[in-house]
């Protein structure tokens, strides 16, 4: 059995892909900073006969995100698959002009140095299973940079950077890595963009592997 982790679970759309790669017969391993939010988590997918367990890590602490994912490949299963969906803090979105050097130390670390954490911890067990898959979601800034919203148009921007490199270098060793853009808010009402349709559309991506970058819906003009 292999393993799903996710890096940023959450109620919304972190608790629909992991029941979607739990139903398809995963275990699950959940990172997050509180411990006692991760045991809800567990606990909820536990009802659904999902095994899952929770890890606590820090994105902006890339050791924290090491340990977490060798432990999860140690206890529950090679991670097969790794999708990094963190939550942005409010503040990374300052406007450009009112930005400065220090605004982007968290940013960065949370969407460039936090990712490369995760791919370097869960690389080598991906090359001995002989497939992988690491799924990335991000907000449209990671395409279209927003002036209002500095710190994650420019670390997301890196982000995509990053995880295109790995798409083209890795598609050779049969690890597949995909960027899904959801432009606007997760909903529960929205159509395409509600956490159990985008659980779908990311485990299609982890299925179908087609491609580099994908959108949840188009980009509004």
């Amino acid at each position: 059995m292999t393993t799903f982790a996710l890096v940023g679970a959450g109620p919304g759309l972190g608790l629909a892909c992991a029941r979607r790669f739990g139903a398809a017969g995963h275990t699950v391993a959940l990172l997050a900073r509180n411990a006692e939010h991760l045991d809800s988590l567990v606990a909820e997918l536990g009802r659904d006969g999902i095994q899952a367990r929770g890890y606590t890590a820090d994105v902006l602490d890339a050791d924290s995100l090491t340990t977490a994912l060798q432990r999860a490949g140690e206890e529950l299963g090679p991670v097969e698959i790794l999708q990094f969906s963190p939550v942005p803090r409010a503040d990374f979105m300052k406007p450009v002009l009112d930005t400065g050097p220090a605004d982007l130390d968290d940013p960065l670390a949370f969407s460039i140095k936090g990712p490369l954490a995760c791919v370097n911890a869960v690389l080598p067990g991906m090359r001995a299973l002989g497939r992988g898959t690491l799924l990335f979601v991000n907000g449209g800034s990671a395409v279209r940079p927003h002036p209002d919203r500095a710190g994650t148009s420019i670390a997301f921007a890196g982000e995509s950077a990053y995880a295109a490199m790995l798409h083209d270098v890795l598609a050779g060793e049969n690890i597949h890595a995909a960027q899904l853009i959801v432009p606007g808010a997760i909903s529960p009402e929205s159509e395409r963009s509600s956490p159990s349709v985008l659980a779908e559309r990311l485990y299609a991506l982890h299925t179908d592997r087609d491609g580099f970058r994908h959108y949840a819906e188009p980009m509004p003009t």
